[in-house]
C-alpha cells in the first residue's frame, strides 16, 4: 500500500489514459475515428498476409476469370468490344459447359445498327426496294444487341449494374430484386444499408433477356484499400444483390435471397445481420457487408485469356462445370484496385474471392455482434492491470510485462481471426504501448535526474567504463587513487611529422578522425580504457576501472586488432591520396598508480609509475627494431595463449635492470608449421647468441635474414655479433643492450 500511494499520481494518469480508450471503442469524433481506422486497417493486412497459406487454398468448385487483358485488346481491338464478340465469347463459354457466367462489366449504351448507318447512302437507295418483312429480318440479324441478347437465355448469366450517388443519373431499366426481407414487419426505408441514388443498367433488350442481375460497386475502406465488399446496396427503397450474391444464387438454383434484419432496441431502425438462401446463411456487418476472403495475391484464382476463350485454344475440361467471372487486368481500362493483399488488384477477381465465401461461408471472417463488449472488457482489463502494477516495477521488469501485454494482445487477436473472428486490436495495442510507454518514461527521467546529479561530479572523465561504475554504485565512488598491477598500452604513427606536412589541415584533421574513431572503438571492444590523446599518440590501459584479470591478454589481442585496423585504413587512405600510416605499439604490464588525479578545475583518470613509463619506451623501441609491436617479458608471462617471437633484453633509458622483450605474432590457434620452424630456428640462434657461441649464432642469424630478408631484427643481431666478437666481456654479461636514447 506504501508503494501504491508513492506511485498514486502515476496509476491516476494510468487510469485516465483507460479511460481514453474507452471511449474511443465507440468515438464518434471525426478525426479519430478515421485515425484508428486507417491504423486497424494496416493491422488488418499485416494480420492477413501473415496467415495467408503458403500455397493457394483448394476450392470445392471451379471458378475462374475470363480476362479482357492486353493479348485480347491486341488481337480484338480497344474495348468495349461488338456485341457480336462478347456474344461468340458467351457461346464458346456455355459450349464448354460453364454453368454460370458473370459480368464485371455493363453495357449501358445501344450499339448501333449498321443498317441504320447506310441508310442514306447509295446501298440505302437499294436497301429501300426490299419489303418491309425483308427489311426487320436484315435488320434484326445485324442487330448487335439482339443478337447478344439470343445468347443470354442459354445458362445462368448475370449481367452487372453500377449504383451511383447523383439521383440525375438513369440509364436502363433495373429488373426486379431478387431480395427479400426476411423479417416482413420491417420497412426497407428503415434498414439500414449503403444507399445509391442513381444507376447505370444495361440497355433493355439486355437486361430482359438475363436471369440475373449485380452490381460491382466496390466498398473501399477510408484509406481507399478493398478490404470489405457490400452483397446488398440500398437503391429507391429497395435492395439489390451484388455480382457474386447473385451469381451465387443462380448457381444454387435459388429463386430469391432473403434478408435477415435486427431491431435495434432503442429506436426503429433495423440493422442488417445475413444474406441468407438455399442452405447459405452469409452473416454481415449491419450495413449488409462482409470481409473479402483472400485467397492471396493477383492471379490466385485461374485466368484464361478471352483471345483463347474466342479462338478455341482452352481445353475444354478446364471450363466444364465452371463459373466465369468475365472482367479485365489490362491497366488502360481501371479495373485495377487497392487491396490488403496487392495494390494492383483486378476489381474481377474480389468478386471471384467474395463468390466462393458465398459458396463456402466458413471462409469468412467476421465482427460478431458482441465485439464491442468485448474490446471493452479487453480494454478495462489491461488498463487496470498496466495501470496499478507498471509504477512498482523497476525499467527491467516494466518492459517485460509490457512487452508480454503487447504479446497477449496480438496474440489473443491471432487466435480469434484463427476462429475466423476479426476483432479490432488498434486499442488494445495503443493502450499497452502508451500505458507502458509512460511509466518507463517516467522511470527514465526519474533515474536520469539521480544520475545527472552523479555525473555532474564526474563529467570531466573521459572513460566511459568508469563513469558507469561510478553511477552503478554511487556510495563507492571515492577520489583516492590505488596500486594495482595493470597493463598499459601506447602507440603511435610513423613519421607523423612528414605526414603532417603533406596535407592540409583540414585534412590533417579527417585522416587523424578516420584513425582515432576504429582504434578507439577497438580498444573499447577488448575492453580498454582510453587515457588520452596527444598528438597522434593514444594510451589506453586494462584492469581498471573494471578488474580485468586477464587485462594482459585483452592488451595483446586488441593490440592485434589496432594492427588490422591500420592496415585497413592505410588502403583507404591511399584511395583518397593521403600518406600510407604505420604505427608502433608498445605494451607493459605491472604495478601502477590509477585514479582521478589533477586540479579542482581539470582532472583526468590515468595511471602513472615506472611500468607505465617502461611502456612507452617499448613503443619507442618499435622503430629501432623495424617492428610494429613490442611487449616486455611480464606481458608474455601473463599471454599463455599468444605466440612471442624473442627479441631482446635491453636496458631503457634510466633503468639499470635489463628486461626482455618480445614481439607478439599472433594467438596459438593461429599458428602455422612454417611460423613454428621459424621462432624454433630463432630461439636456437638466440641461445647461441647469450651463450656467446658467436660462429653458429652468425651462421643462425644469417640463414634466418636469407628466409626473412624484410626481418630488421635478424640484421641488427649480425651487425652486434660482429661487434661482440672482438670484445672481451664481462663474466657477467647476460646479452642485454643499453639503449641511450628514448
Amino acid at each position: 500500500m506504501n508503494k501504491i500511494k508513492k506511485h498514486l499520481n502515476t496509476i491516476v494518469i494510468g487510469l485516465v489514459i483507460t479511460l481514453f480508450f474507452v471511449a474511443l471503442v465507440d468515438s464518434k469524433i471525426p478525426v479519430l475515428r478515421t485515425a484508428i481506422d486507417r491504423v486497424e486497417g494496416i493491422i488488418y493486412d499485416a494480420r492477413l498476409n501473415a496467415t495467408l497459406p503458403e500455397t493457394v487454398r483448394k476450392s470445392d468448385h471451379n471458378i475462374f476469370i475470363v480476362d479482357i487483358d492486353e493479348k485480347a485488346l491486341k488481337q480484338y481491338g480497344r474495348f468495349p468490344w461488338s456485341r457480336h464478340t462478347v456474344k461468340q465469347l458467351v457461346t464458346n463459354l456455355v459450349d464448354a459447359g460453364v454453368v454460370v457466367i458473370a459480368f464485371d462489366i455493363t453495357f449501358t449504351e445501344p450499339e448501333i445498327n449498321p443498317l441504320d448507318t447506310v441508310f442514306n447512302t447509295e446501298l440505302g437507295k437499294k436497301l429501300a426496294g426490299l419489303s418491309s418483312e425483308q427489311l426487320i429480318q436484315l435488320r434484326d440479324e445485324l442487330d448487335a444487341d439482339k443478337q447478344f441478347a439470343q445468347v443470354l437465355g442459354d445458362t445462368d448469366i448475370v449481367l452487372g449494374v453500377l449504383f451511383q450517388q447523383e439521383a440525375d443519373v438513369d440509364v436502363g431499366k433495373l429488373k426486379n430484386s431478387t431480395i427479400e426481407l426476411l423479417d416482413k414487419s420491417a420497412a426497407v426505408e428503415k434498414v439500414r444499408g449503403i444507399e445509391f441514388s442513381g444507376q447505370l443498367a444495361n440497355v433493355d433488350v439486355l437486361q430482359e433477356a438475363v436471369y440475373g442481375q449485380g452490381f460491382f460497386n466496390s466498398a473501399p475502406d477510408p484509406d481507399g484499400f478493398i478490404r470489405r465488399a457490400a452483397l446488398v446496396i440500398k437503391h429507391k427503397d429497395q435492395f439489390y444483390p451484388s455480382l457474386a450474391l447473385e451469381a451465387a444464387r443462380l448457381f444454387n438454383l435459388a429463386d430469391k435471397i432473403d434478408l435477415e434484419t435486427t431491431k435495434l432496441p432503442a429506436n426503429d431502425i433495423y440493422n442488417i445481420t445475413a444474406v441468407k438462401f438455399a442452405n447459405n446463411r452469409i452473416p454481415t456487418d449491419e450495413y449488409g457487408r462482409v470481409l473479402v476472403p483472400f485467397r492471396g495475391g493477383q492471379k490466385s484464382f485461374p485466368y484464361y485469356s478471352a483471345a483463347d476463350i474466342l479462338n478455341g485454344d482452352i481445353g475444354l475440361e478446364l471450363l466444364e462445370g465452371g463459373v466465369a467471372f468475365i472482367g479485365t487486368s489490362a491497366v488502360g481500362l481501371a479495373d485495377l484496385r487497392a487491396t490488403s493483399v496487392g495494390l494492383q488488384y483486378p476489381g474481377v477477381e474480389v468478386h471471384a474471392n467474395v463468390f466462393e465465401g458465398i459458396l463456402q461461408p466458413e471462409l469468412f471472417s467476421y465482427r460478431p455482434d458482441w465485439w464491442e463488449g468485448a474490446l471493452l472488457v479487453q480494454i478495462l482489463l489491461l488498463g487496470l492491470l498496466l495501470s496499478i502494477v507498471l509504477p512498482l516495477l523497476g525499467p527491467s521488469r516494466m518492459a517485460l510485462v509490457g512487452g508480454v501485454s503487447f504479446v497477449f494482445v496480438v496474440g489473443f487477436n491471432l487466435f480469434m481471426w484463427q476462429q475466423h473472428i476479426s476483432l479490432p486490436v488498434t486499442q488494445p495495442l495503443g493502450l499497452v504501448i502508451l500505458i507502458s510507454g509512460f511509466n518507463l518514461a517516467r522511470g527514465f527521467f526519474a533515474e536520469n535526474s539521480n544520475r545527472q546529479q552523479i555525473k555532474s561530479m564526474f563529467d570531466q572523465y573521459v572513460p566511459p567504463a568508469h563513469i558507469d561504475k561510478m553511477l552503478s554504485d554511487p556510495n563507492g565512488v571515492s577520489l583516492e587513487g590505488e596500486r594495482k598491477e595493470m597493463s598499459v598500452l601506447f602507440s603511435d604513427i610513423r613519421s607523423f611529422t612528414s605526414i603532417s606536412e603533406k596535407l592540409s589541415a583540414n585534412d590533417l584533421k579527417d585522416l587523424l578522425n578516420e584513425y582515432f574513431s576504429p582504434i578507439t572503438k577497438s580498444i573499447f571492444e577488448h575492453q580498454g580504457t582510453i587515457d588520452k590523446y596527444v598528438g597522434d599518440m593514444v594510451m589506453a590501459f586494462w584492469g581498471a576501472p573494471l578488474n580485468d584479470p586477464n587485462h594482459a591478454e585483452h592488451a595483446v589481442i586488441g593490440g592485434f586488432d589496432m594492427l588490422k585496423i591500420t592496415a585497413e585504413l592505410r588502403e583507404q587512405f591511399l584511395e583518397k591520396d593521403w600518406p600510407a600510416i604505420y604505427v608502433g605499439i608498445g605494451i607493459n604490464t605491472g604495478d601502477m598508480n590509477v585514479g582521478d588525479m589533477g586540479s579542482e578545475y581539470r582532472r583526468a583518470y590515468t595511471v602513472l609509475g615506472d611500468a607505465v613509463n617502461l611502456g612507452s619506451r617499448l613503443e619507442s623501441l618499435t622503430k629501432f627494431y623495424g617492428l610494429e609491436f613490442l611487449v616486455s617479458e611480464f606481458t608474455k608471462a601473463q599471454c599463455p595463449n599468444i605466440l612471442f617471437r624473442p627479441v631482446d633484453k635491453v636496458k631503457v633509458k634510466g633503468k639499470d635492470e635489463a628486461v626482455a622483450i618480445f614481439e607478439p605474432v599472433c594467438q596459438i590457434t593461429q599458428s602455422t608449421a612454417e611460423l613454428e620452424q621459424e621462432l624454433a630456428e630463432l630461439e636456437l640462434a638466440y641461445n647461441w647468441y647469450l651463450d656467446q657461441q658467436w660462429q653458429q649464432a652468425d651462421t643462425a642469424y644469417k640463414n634466418l635474414l636469407t628466409q626473412y630478408p624484410n626481418k630488421k631484427i635478424y640484421q641488427i643481431y649480425i651487425e652486434r655479433i660482429e661487434q661482440l666478437r672482438d670484445i672481451e666481456l664481462d663474466p657477467d654479461w647476460d646479452g642485454s643492450f643499453t639503449h641511450t636514447s628514448k
